[in-house]
């Protein structure tokens, strides 16, 4: 292990992050009803300028006028780029409210952005007496952010979980992208050909880059890597099949804008029933071990190593916790 210890990000599930509409009020009781890890008010492009004001009064009402139970509460601000940026903090941070647990930052160039927005953050907190110590997400959904991940995800005590925004980062790349967060046919092989002179096209993904790049930054800053929207709701395989993905390469969970893209994202990214009894009886493997002085641990006659261990920690954790929220749901 390094000398530099990673110090881990507060302990919460990002299985599913449920994408809501600020200045559609309308949608907020579903939202507070879902089954969604995490609940983000989007009040960045996706809320027109002359709607801001009220979008930023609809969060901090619904936050006070809605159970949210055990959902971590989010908020997408604007870039810092923009006139809005400040008017969020300052309006939301300043209200009457404790409830709001994370701001997403979007379009994160470089660690000066994360700095800029901590500073405010920082000040308002202290004025305000906040005692819910705001927790950052951050967007990689540029040439430059991809290009600097390394320092954006150190930049702050703050950074809670990175996430991959797939339509502006092809956008930034002059990717050729389909469907955002899908896969491109022409992204692909092709094999020998056969005796019949046949040849074979096997797909690819075109995000496998960014994805895993994004899961090193943040698992080398202990913080959680998220996958971000897959954007043709009838194509629910589809769906299942980018969050497999996802899953695959480390990523903890998936966003979406709908009920049913949240329970895919729960099942996908929620460890088996099996995974978890295995990964207890190697955590109880260990304990036998350590109680007889400490020798190698041993399950069904094979050696398990430090790797597995921490695997199975890990993942009894994320069990432990996506149990305690079926309890107090």
């Amino acid at each position: 292990m390094s000398f530099r210890a990673i110090t881990q990000a507060v302990p919460r599930l990002n299985r599913s992050q449920l994408f809501v509409l600020a200045n559609k009020p309308e949608t907020f009781e579903s939202a507070a009803s879902s089954v969604a890890d995490v609940v983000m008010f989007e009040i960045e492009d996706a809320v027109p300028p002359d709607q801001k004001a009220q979008a930023r009064q609809n969060v901090i009402e619904a936050l006070n006028d809605f159970d949210w139970g055990e959902k971590s509460m989010s908020m997408r601000i604007n870039g810092l780029d923009t006139p809005y940026m400040y008017r969020d903090l300052v309006d939301i941070l300043e209200a009457p409210t404790e409830r709001l647990d994370l701001v997403l930052i979007p379009k994160a160039g470089n660690a000066a952005d994360i700095y800029a927005v901590d500073v405010l953050v920082s000040q308002i907190e202290e004025a305000m007496g906040r005692k819910n110590r705001l927790g950052f997400q951050i967007m990689i959904e540029t040439a430059q952010g991809m290009a600097n991940i390394d320092e954006i995800a150190a930049a702050s005590s703050r950074n809670d979980s990175l996430h991959l925004g797939e339509n502006d980062y092809a956008a930034s790349v002059r990717a050729r992208m389909k469907v955002v967060g899908g896969a491109n046919p022409d992204y692909h092989i092709l094999t020998d050909a056969d005796e019949d002179g046949t040849r074979k096209r096997h797909w690819g993904d075109m995000w496998h880059y960014a994805i895993s790049r994004l899961v090193v930054a943040a698992r080398a800053n202990g913080l959680r890597p998220v996958d971000g929207p897959f954007l043709d709701p009838a194509d629910t395989e589809g769906f299942r099949a980018a969050a497999m993905r996802a899953a695959v390469l480390g990523c903890e969970g998936k966003w979406g804008n709908d009920e049913p893209s949240m329970l895919l994202a729960n099942e996908v990214f929620s460890p088996s029933v099996d995974d978890v009894a295995q990964a207890r009886r190697v955590l109880r493997a260990a304990e036998d071990a350590a109680s007889v002085g400490g020798g190698a641990a041993t399950l069904d006659g094979k050696p398990v190593f430090m790797p597995q261990i921490r695997q199975a920690q890990a993942l009894v954790a994320q069990a432990d916790m996506i149990e305690s929220k079926k309890t107090h749901s």
